[in-house]
């Protein structure tokens, strides 16, 4: 699968965003090893805590059936589903990746226009908690 076509079907997630306080909109399509690609979209909830980003939601989707073992994600974002600026996965996002991803886990950002930027995991988590300090 391209990155463009994984870019487009992170946009479409993205239309499906619940953001009613943030406006801001974020898709996100996670390919797994088994050529399976799960969407996940930005769920916002007034108490704030609750709100879960459309990485961790493509994630759980994928895991929740049966999935482990991914390739890459593509990710986009923007107020009002206008993606004019790189929108990278926030934190904690991050380290869900780490749990289920290796290193070279490719991480491609997508924008309205312009070249996708890729990242490998360990490039914006470095250092990252694992299994291993357990």
């Amino acid at each position: 699968m391209t990155d463009e076509r994984l870019i487009a079907l992170a946009k479409q997630a993205a239309s499906f965003a619940y953001a009613p306080y943030s406006g801001f909109t974020v898709g996100a399509a996670l390919l797994a090893e088994s050529g399976k690609v799960y969407l996940g979209c930005n769920i916002e909830n007034a108490a704030f805590g609750p709100t879960n980003c459309a990485e961790r939601t493509a994630f759980f989707k994928a895991v929740s059936e049966g999935e482990r073992s991914f390739c890459a994600i593509a990710i986009v974002g923007g107020k009002r589903g206008v993606f004019d600026a790189l929108c990278p996965p926030c934190g904690v996002c991050r380290q869900v990746m780490a749990e289920f991803c290796a290193p070279d886990f490719r991480v491609i950002l997508g924008t309205d226009s312009g070249e996708p930027r890729v990242y490998p995991l360990a490039e914006l988590l470095p250092l990252s908690f694992s299994k291993a300090q357990l």
